[in-house]
């Protein structure tokens, strides 16, 4: 009786979450060793020669099957590098004072590692910025920032808001652009014994997972243009990001990111009696 009353409990849970009964009883296998070929990838494309390989360069580079390293590429947002607008990739060497901690260090647990990037959302004849802050852990976004500029202001709001309703993580990870870079907001970072990790000048995949998200999150809400006004987009955009942190599948996590976050506390209190 207390076998099946159980499977009716996991039933119902199930249905709560919108998932099926047995991936209650999922569990990643060893999600280290996709976080290890993850870094095993990006070492591939930083080297000289192979930033525009592909997963089928990179399995033969590595000498393993194509399909992991697929699935981890698709899994971490991981892209080599394309020539834009008729811009090359700059290989001089340039100076950075932050190392990229991702490479050893792994999303173990809530707040462990932050990462954030902003992107252009064109509006008619206006540039709106949206910079947003992410949780690894559970892919969740933290915070965010809406501004018609680029200024160390947008990076500073997005990180405030992310603050203000969780705790502080232990590494904040970003690229290299002058908004993460100003003085002021790295002061602030080291205030508050945050570890910086910054990706690799010119290797955007080292944020891939902020690149993967904005990817995705600019064709769900369709044309900007068919706002009629700046504050319906604005409200859109807030409401995409409520609608992706709740409900939106992800197909790592196989649920929302909060729904995740749900069920391992779920599954932890259920370990722990």
């Amino acid at each position: 009786m207390g076998q099946e009353n159980e499977k009716i409990s996991q039933t119902l849970r199930a249905t709560e979450f919108g998932v099926s009964r047995q991936s209650l009883y999922y569990k990643p296998k060893k999600p280290d060793k996709d976080w290890q070929l993850k870094c095993r990838i990006e070492e591939v494309l930083r080297t000289p020669g192979k930033h525009s390989y592909g997963s089928r360069r990179i399995a033969l580079d590595l000498k393993m099957n194509r399909k992991p390293v697929k699935r981890v590429m698709n899994l971490f947002g991981i892209k080599p590098y394309r020539r834009r607008g008729g811009k090359w990739l700059n290989t001089k060497k340039i100076e950075h004072k932050f190392s990229n901690l991702l490479l050893t260090e792994y999303p173990a647990y809530p707040g462990k590692i932050w990462v954030s990037d902003f992107t252009l959302i064109p509006y008619y004849n206006q540039k709106i910025y949206l910079c947003t802050v992410m949780d690894l852990w559970n892919r969740e976004i933290v915070g965010l920032s809406v501004l018609t500029n680029h200024s160390v202001q947008l990076v500073f709001n997005a990180f405030l808001f992310a603050i203000h309703n969780h705790s502080r993580p232990e590494i904040f990870h970003s690229d290299n652009g002058s908004e993460y870079d100003a003085e002021s907001f790295v002061q602030m970072l080291a205030e508050l014994n945050i570890k910086i990790s910054r990706s690799k000048p010119g290797c955007p995949w080292e944020n891939g997972y902020q690149e993967s998200f904005y990817d995705k999150f600019k064709i769900d809400p369709g044309d900007p243009n068919r706002f009629k006004s700046l504050g319906e987009l604005i409200y859109q955009i807030y409401h995409q990001i409520y609608f992706y942190n709740h409900t939106r599948i992800h197909t790592a996590l196989k649920m929302s990111p909060i729904q995740f976050s749900i069920f391992a506390q779920n599954a932890k209190m259920q370990m722990q009696n």
